[in-house]
This record gives C-alpha cells, sequence and structure tokens, in this order.
C-alpha cells in the first residue's frame, strides 16, 4: 500500500483540517530512515469491563503498540486497520458484571430505604409540637383554662424555634449524596435512634397524662410543647458536633499509594471511621493523582518478553529429560543477560526523553504561530462587517489544522491519544480563545497529564470500587491499620499512621543580651 493511502486512512478524522500535501510528506520521508514498528504481543491480564464506547479519541486508542523504532513519519509508514476487535469477554466477566448490577440494585434500595425512614422521621418531629398545642384547642376547648398573653408569647416562641430547626436540618441533612457507603453510617443511625426514643417518650407522657386526663391547664401543655422544642434544638446541636465538628481536628496520616505506578500522596484525617475515611481518600484521588494511563505500564512488559524470547533452550539430552533442567537454564541465562539489560534500559529512556522534547518543541512553536495568526484574524475582523466576524469555535476550526499534526505526534509519544478526542481539544481551544488566554495555558493541559477530574468520566478507568479492610468498616482509623480501595485495573493502598504527640517547651532570651564588640587584630591592612 503506497504512502499516500496510509496517511489518508490514518487522518481520516482530520481529512478537513490538514493543511499539508502529500508531496510535502512524500520528500520528508525521503529524508528520513525509517524503521520498522516493533509490537508488544503481550496483553493486559486484566478482566474487560463493557462499557458504551466512548467518543473517538484523537489518535484512537493505541496503547499497546510501542513507541520503540517509530520515525518522525510515522504518519506515511503506518496503515490502520479496522473492523477488527480486541477485547473478548468470558463467563466470569459475565458473572461479575451481573453481580455488580444486583450490588447496585441494593445500593440504591438501602439508600432510598435510609432516606425514607428519615424523612418520615423528620415529618414527625416537626409535627408533634404543633400537635401537642393544637390537640387540646380541639378535643375540649371548652374545658380548657384562660392563657391569655403569656401563651401568645410561647406560640411565637415555638414559632421561631421550628423555624430555626427546620433551617438547621435543612443546612445539616439535607445534602445530596457523594457516595454510596457499604455499612450504615453509625453517629447517623445512634442520632435517628436517638431522635425516636425521644419522640416516642414525649408522645407516652402527653397521652397518659394530657389526653387521658384531658388536663385544663393550657399554659402547662404550652411550656410542654416548648421544651419539646427545646431539647430538639440540642439535639440538632450535638449532631453537629458528631457529625461535622469531631472530624476537623487531624489525628492521623494517611500515605495513599497507587499499586501500578506507585504513585503517592499523603493526608490528614480526623477521627473517621474506615469506610468514611476511604470515602475522603477517593474524593482526594480525582483531585490530587494523575490521571490513570495504563498506556505507560507496557514498555516495561514488552522489555521483559523481549528479553525471555531471545532465550532459547536445546535439550541435547533427548525427550527424555525432564523440564528442571530447562527451567534452571532459562534461570541462569536471564541473570547473565541481567547485567547488560540495564544499558538498553538507559538508552531506550534517553531516546525516549529526546524524542518527547523535540516534538514538544515544534508543539509549542506550532501552538505560537497559531495563537498569533488567530489575533491578527481578530484585529483584522474588527474593520469589517459584523456579518463577517468569526465566533470562538469558528476561529478554534481556522488555527487547528496548523497544529494539529503536532499535537497529534506529540500525544502519540506521550501515550496520551486517549485522553483527548478532537472534539473535546476544539472545545478547550474555543474556550482559551473565548477567554483571551495564552499559548502557555492552552498547553497547560497537553504538557503534563492532569488530575482525573480534568477528563470526561469515561476514560476515568475507575468509577465503582471495593473497600477491603481487615478491620469492620464501621470502626474507627487506628494507628497502623491498612485498607485497600480496588477498582478494575488497580487498587489504591492506605496505610494510616497516628499523628505523635508534640512536647514543645520554651526558653526565654533576654533582649538585653544582644550585646557584641568589635575584636581587631594587632596587625591591620593601611
Amino acid at each position: 500500500m503506497s504512502a499516500a493511502m496510509d496517511t489518508e486512512s490514518t487522518y481520516s478524522g482530520y481529512s478537513h483540517y490538514s493543511g499539508h500535501s502529500k508531496k510535502a510528506h512524500r520528500q520528508g520521508s525521503r529524508d528520513r530512515h525509517k524503521s520498522p514498528r516493533s509490537k508488544d504481543g503481550s496483553r493486559s491480564e486484566k478482566s474487560v469491563t463493557i462499557q458504551t464506547p466512548p467518543a473517538e479519541p484523537l489518535l484512537g486508542n493505541d496503547a499497546s503498540r510501542t513507541e520503540e523504532g517509530q520515525d518522525d513519519n510515522w504518519g506515511e509508514t503506518t496503515t490502520a486497520i479496522t473492523g477488527t476487535s480486541e477485547h473478548s469477554i468470558s463467563q466470569e466477566d459475565i458473572a461479575r458484571i451481573s453481580k455488580d448490577l444486583e450490588d447496585s440494585v441494593g445500593l440504591d434500595c438501602k439508600r432510598y430505604l435510609g432516606l425514607t425512614v428519615a424523612a418520615v422521621l423528620g415529618l414527625l418531629v416537626f409535627l408533634t409540637p404543633i400537635a401537642f398545642i393544637l390537640l387540646p384547642q380541639i378535643l375540649w376547648r371548652d374545658d380548657l383554662e384562660p392563657c391569655g398573653t403569656v401563651c401568645e408569647g410561647l406560640f411565637i416562641s415555638v414559632a421561631f424555634k421550628l423555624l430555626i430547626l427546620l433551617i438547621g436540618t435543612w443546612a445539616l441533612f439535607f445534602r445530596r449524596p457523594k457516595a454510596d457507603i457499604p455499612r450504615v453510617f453509625v453517629f447517623r443511625a445512634l442520632l435517628l435512634v436517638l431522635i425516636f426514643l425521644f419522640v416516642f417518650s414525649y408522645w407516652l407522657f402527653y397521652g397518659v397524662r394530657i389526653l387521658d386526663s384531658k388536663d385544663t391547664n393550657y399554659q402547662g401543655i404550652v411550656q410542654y410543647a416548648v421544651s419539646l422544642v427545646d431539647a430538639l434544638l440540642f439535639i440538632h446541636y450535638l449532631a453537629i458536633v458528631l457529625l461535622e465538628l469531631r472530624q476537623l481536628q487531624p489525628m492521623f496520616t494517611v500515605k495513599v499509594v497507587r499499586s501500578t505506578d506507585g504513585e503517592s500522596r499523603y493526608y490528614s484525617l480526623g477521627h473517621l471511621s474506615i469506610q468514611r475515611a476511604a470515602l475522603v481518600v477517593l474524593e482526594n484521588y480525582y483531585r490530587d493523582f494523575p490521571v490513570y494511563n495504563p498506556a505507560l505500564l507496557t514498555a516495561s512488559k514488552s522489555r521483559a518478553a523481549k528479553h525471555m524470547a531471545g532465550l532459547k533452550v536445546y535439550n541435547v539430552d533427548g525427550p527424555g529429560n525432564n523440564a528442571s533442567g530447562q527451567s534452571r537454564a532459562m534461570i541462569a541465562a536471564a541473570a547473565r543477560r541481567r547485567d547488560s539489560s540495564h544499558n538498553e534500559l538507559y538508552y531506550e529512556e534517553a531516546d525516549h526523553e529526546r524524542r518527547v522534547k523535540k516534538r514538544r518543541a515544534r508543539l509549542v512553536v506550532a501552538v505560537e504561530e497559531a495563537f498569533t495568526h488567530i489575533k491578527r484574524l481578530q484585529t483584522e475582523e474588527q474593520q469589517k462587517a459584523p456579518g463577517e466576524m468569526m465566533d470562538s469555535r469558528e476561529a478554534a476550526q481556522a488555527i487547528f489544522p496548523s497544529m494539529a499534526r503536532a499535537l497529534q505526534k506529540y500525544l502519540r509519544t506521550t501515550r496520551q491519544q486517549q485522553y483527548h478526542s478532537m472534539e473535546s481539544i476544539l472545545q478547550h481551544l474555543s474556550f482559551c480563545i473565548t477567554n483571551n488566554m495564552t499559548p502557555k495555558a492552552f498547553l497547560e493541559r497537553y504538557l503534563s497529564p492532569g488530575p482525573t477530574l480534568q477528563y470526561d468520566r469515561d476514560r476515568w478507568f475507575s468509577k465503582q470500587w471495593t473497600l477491603v479492610s481487615e478491620e469492620a468498616v464501621t470502626s474507627g482509623l487506628q494507628d497502623g491499620i491498612v485498607f485497600v480501595l480496588k477498582c478494575l485495573d488497580f487498587s489504591l493502598v492506605a496505610n494510616v499512621k497516628k499523628i505523635p504527640f508534640i512536647k514543645l517547651s520554651e526558653e526565654f532570651i533576654d533582649p538585653k543580651s544582644h550585646k557584641f564588640v568589635l575584636r581587631l587584630q594587632s596587625e591591620t591592612s593601611v
């Protein structure tokens, strides 16, 4: 297949943007050395999750292909093969997916059940003081003693206290849940039980001492309702202390390590349960950790596979010899080759860094020239008719072809192509043009991998997590506890250490003691 056909198939998504001619590509290919591509035959041993296909990335997910031996003219020497699938699914995968669906249904039922119980209990709490005041007026109004101004003041007090309690309850409890935790939140359940017992005891006393006897002291009944509202306000204060204030003081330091690439972060946590600490770790993971890129791990796997593929064992004793001798021979040969493997690693990394720096420089120059061009266009368009002016989207589409090839090659070299689709790059470019951002601000997203939240959810590689712990997940954090957060492709290992007790002493220095003298030598220079 000719180089022109290869270029056309590789850049099928960029045919209406590319401004380079095929003749220039062929001329450049004669001046550079072409080396065959090396393919990594190894496949990841992780299971594959069935998902809706995401938007087509800028270059296609080509993570399994290594960058070794790839020259600058890869666009002319690469043939794009379509219509094949490299993913498979087994019965175990189907069973696991079915189990995940069942678990998600169970979590939804548990969450809605908890919300229903809390809503019913909250409605009972707010209606109880009002019922205490209204029931005597409805059932035996003629027998009640007149209350007068005192009861009217108590009515106003109950109304405002209930309003304050309603606002505080809405601010503390009526929040959109951020995650589904595996077990019940102990303090929240304890507060619900306490409120239920408290309201039940008030109703029991009200039914026995007031409803049955038809008490005529209406002022005492209203004061009884006021005491209930006051007690509910104190319970709300207790909820604030247990749910919000208790965890603010740092007591533990948690080291979180990603199992695949060793990326680590440290976090300070207060008195939390293991499941709530895991939730805090995940919230900070999406913000602090660079996005997980499995393509960066293929280099070491392909290097190890290449070393093992280069070993050949010959059985000179005949087919009757056992396999233990062959295994010892393989191990000995691998040990002898280990001495020279570090040189190969050194030169591979040096060559990769050189290629990245070169393509980064080309990308920076191309983007700066493109932004200079659009600034000149903006100055010229202001003098034209309003109907001929371009918006930010049109301006992005106008300057994108001049930087598309350099951006392509840089993303492929750094193995970031699966995270950036052509549409997302155009949207980001349009955003930068709209807000008058510099080329350096535009390139910030591509020159270094950002946090997970920066990318689309379809490219997170981590959406559903499993908490693994030897201790009960409802128990509090302690020194030396280790828990693991697992997802499909990797896991986060968290090691908890208690912050040591610090003893700080004081030493007083008298300000008058800061006195100095000038010491002169006997021989001085003239």
